[in-house]
């Protein structure tokens, strides 16, 4: 839940201020309307300017003959340009057709005319004189025209400079939101999973709440708090309930908005940033994806980044320049621990740290009735059953499955979720969409369904094996068929008659093919990466194989980014290393082998299970369950 950001004192310049400028100037059509009024002013100009207006143009010798014939009543010379006004309107050729005019303009030629003053006088025409340089308004807006049009297009740049945090003065000011409490806060009863985690965040609160009770016997509290898990697993929101169990202000930031593109920049808001949390202390500066500044300085394929490291630089000042009585605590997150630069590690700086696992099976049935708080179920929906079905599944994850079940319920135009929509759900966001319009021909439709018949039948068989949940011919995303199983039980250590059974299951798709076509197709791709990735940790991490039982041969796996290792570095020989391949093919051989065995021996079962997979296109666990009969116990002891 997240808080209304609301500021207790003026945001800093660059922050989230809301633009000075007028409203006419907050929006690039205000550059059309500019546009607009430079031709209308050109235009106005041209026609009502010196040299233009309703004055009909004519030749200098067309002029002399109307004084001659005494039809100009008065004229005005200014330099070498004569206006005049006729005594009676004339007819003029004007385009394609004739038109009426009173006033004209001409022009004095360059070589002059001494006896135009004796016409003039003689015809009794009124003469006006004026200056050459005449004030005119039309011709001053003409010449500042494209001055203002050009200053017209530099305030409409900074007003949208501003109004996006990007000015020239502004772009050292942190970009931290302040997120203050209100009526509605976070707090822990909003986060669920991860009690041990919340205890641990306890005695930040207290420390808080009342600062002088650990002050007054000599404690230090933390200064940092650094949090780690997967994403999704609710760092930023425990950030934020603590905040809110404390009721003190919030400022949240992300890594990557220190950065910018100029070198001091990201040091300049860091500094700002922690200027402000001192004046609103006590408060929580809360810093999201650390790494991204964070990273082990003096690294990477590219050498060092003069930003960035001046950046976490100003980072380790700031966090060494706290004193006990300033009751401002830094939290930051992070899903990548290992590049963090060790000077940020250190006691005294984030001197803490606190794991955010992914949840248990307990954890995320209280995760989902939290985000179910607000959505009608139906009273088949079992969270129990959902969250024993998302094993590996973060609160995020677990919320958009809500929120897709939701969805589907609502475009079936029902009043609950049900657990139809649930499932449902839970597939689209696990495999991915039904792929639609799909043409398979019949031969295809059997390797399939005798692809996923094998899985199922060696699921429902082993005794070490997951339970089957469901088995599918429907194509999701990547995959032609899925067979799921669903664990009984969190799994913290393995067995190696579990990882067995495990790769039997995944090699048994294989096998079904082998033995039903006698052939093999490329639908196995994924399931012998799954297999040999699993067999390589048996043999090198676990010590789970017949030659090298009790060693962990496993390379230390560095970083490409960090610019140490490209590979993996092993720390044994070439010689050790074929033997390794060699016992890894054994492992999935035995494997293979047994797959093999179990549905020669129960070729019956994986008839009739393809035969109602083909039918079905669906079968749940239970019916598998029951196709495979009273054989699953006796076969439990020869399986093994």
């Amino acid at each position: 839940m997240q808080q209304r950001p609301t500021d207790r004192r003026p945001p800093p310049p660059g922050g989230a201020r809301k633009p000075t400028g007028t409203r006419f100037f907050r929006s690039w059509p205000a550059l059309t309307w500019v546009l607009v009024l430079a031709v209308l002013f050109a235009w106005l100009s041209n026609r009502y300017g010196p040299g233009g207006g309703p004055a009909t143009p004519i030749d200098y010798s067309k002029f002399r003959e109307m004084v001659a014939a005494g039809r100009v009543a008065r004229i005005t010379v200014s330099n070498d340009e004569i206006t005049g006004r006729l005594k009676q309107a004339e007819r003029a050729p004007s385009g394609n057709r004739e038109t009426e005019f009173t006033e004209f303009v001409t022009y004095l030629p360059s070589f002059g005319d001494d006896e135009l003053f004796s016409l003039l006088q003689a015809n009794q025409v009124a003469i006006r004189t004026e200056p050459a340089n005449k004030f005119s308004t039309w011709a001053l807006l003409a010449n500042l025209m494209p001055l203002l049009f050009l200053l017209g297009i530099g305030y409409l740049l900074i007003t949208r400079m501003r109004q996006q945090g990007m000015g020239v003065f502004s772009m050292g000011q942190s970009r931290a939101k302040l997120y203050e409490q209100s009526d509605k806060r976070t707090t822990f009863e909003d986060v669920a999973g991860l009690e041990g985690v919340k205890v641990e965040l306890e005695e930040i609160v207290d420390y808080l709440k009342a600062p002088d009770r650990v002050v007054h016997l000599g404690g230090t509290p933390p200064k940092g708090i650094l949090m780690v898990g997967p994403p999704g697993t609710g760092k930023t929101l425990l950030a934020r309930a603590v905040a809110g169990e404390a009721n003190v202000p919030f400022f949240s930031i992300t890594g990557s908005d220190f950065m910018e593109m100029f070198v001091g920049i990201g040091a300049s808001r860091v500094r700002n940033l922690f200027e402000n949390a001192r004046k609103a202390a006590p408060c929580i500066i809360f810093i999201d994806e650390l790494d991204s500044i964070g990273r082990r300085r003096g690294a990477g394929l590219g050498g060092g980044h003069d930003e960035r490291e001046q950046t976490l630089n100003q980072l380790l000042s700031e966090l060494d320049g706290f004193q006990p009585t300033e009751n401002v605590v830094v939290m930051a997150a992070t899903n990548r621990p290992d590049i963090l630069d060790p000077a940020l590690l250190r006691p005294g700086r984030f001197d803490r740290r606190i794991t955010v696992d992914l949840p248990t099976v307990k954890g995320r049935e209280r995760v989902l009735a939290i985000h179910a708080r607000n959505k009608p179920l139906a009273p088949d929906a079992d969270l129990a059953k959902l969250a024993r079905g998302t094993p590996g599944f973060s609160g995020a994850d677990l919320e958009n499955i809500l929120n897709e079940a939701a969805l589907l319920a609502a475009r079936r135009k029902q009043k609950v979720i049900g657990w139809k929509d649930i499932e449902e759900a839970r597939d689209k966001v696990l495999l991915g969409l039904v792929r639609e319009g799909l043409a398979l021909t019949r031969e295809e439709c059997e390797l399939i369904a005798y692809h996923e018949g094998g899985h199922a039948l060696l699921a429902a068989l082993l005794p070490h094996a997951d339970p089957i949940h469901k088995v599918t011919i429907v194509p999701r995303g990547q995959a032609m068929g899925v067979t799921q199983q669903l664990p009984e039980k969190e799994r913290y250590i393995y067995k190696r008659e579990y990882l067995m059974d495990r790769l039997s299951v995944a090699l048994a798709g294989r096998a079904a093919e082998d033995l039903v076509f006698g052939t093999v197709t490329s639908g196995a791709e994924h399931d012998l990466k799954q297999a040999t990735q699993l067999a390589r940790k048996m043999v090198l991490d676990w010590g789970m194989s017949k030659r090298w039982g009790h060693m962990a041969l496993g390379g230390r796996r560095e970083h490409v980014f960090l610019g140490e290792e490209i590979a993996e570095r092993r720390e044994y020989s070439e010689a050790t290393a074929s033997e390794v391949d060699e016992e890894i093919a054994s492992i999935l051989e035995e494997a293979y082998d047994r797959s093999l065995d179990a549905l020669r021996s129960h070729r019956r079962e994986l008839d009739l299970l393809t035969k109602a997979l083909l039918e079905r296109e669906e079968i749940p666990g239970e019916e598998v369950l029951a196709i495979v009969g009273v054989r699953k116990k006796a076969e439990e002891t020869t399986l093994q």
